[in-house]
């Protein structure tokens, strides 16, 4: 995925329930960071790359979602709430330029992410998404993603 000063994502539709498959777990590779990504701010929330898991609700806004980043500066294991939408936490899996150009696996439980950050049980995933997005800072990025899962145990384990 490529992205010039503009942001598209990749939905994937599919419903299941997060207590029989708790994990999901990716790879992904980026080229570069955003060097004016800022998680905290509307102008500076952009991606090189980032990973949606969405627990929709009748009403979309109450639709919650966890979205895994690769931030510039937020340290990896942080979290904010999105700077627009108060329902979508985002998780830093990767922070800052240091593994960029490698291939990373990753894996989280979002059965106990959704408990620890929402506050309550989840209802069933509706849909998984990634997104390469720079519509705020007008910069550029590249980064590719392989093989999304969703598992019953950690596969890193």
């Amino acid at each position: 995925a490529t992205s010039n000063g503009t942001a598209s994502a990749l939905y994937y539709k599919i419903e299941y329930d997060p207590r029989e498959y708790p994990y999901i777990a990716w790879k992904w590779e980026v080229d570069n960071i955003i060097k004016k990504g800022d998680a905290t701010k509307k102008s500076g929330d952009d991606y090189a790359a980032r990973l949606f898991v969405v627990f929709p609700s009748s009403f979309f806004v109450f639709t919650d979602t966890l979205n895994y980043i690769w931030a510039n500066k937020l340290p990896k294991g942080s979290s904010v709430l999105c700077p627009y939408m108060d329902n979508n936490i985002m998780v830093s899996v990767q922070s800052g330029p240091a593994k960029t150009g490698k291939w990373l696996a990753e894996s989280r439980n979002i059965y106990e992410d959704y408990k620890k950050y929402f506050g309550k049980q989840p209802g069933k995933v509706g849909a998984i998404a990634i997104m390469t997005d720079t519509d705020n800072t007008k910069e550029k990025a590249s980064a590719r993603y392989g093989t999304i899962a969703i598992c019953r145990k950690d596969p890193q384990k």
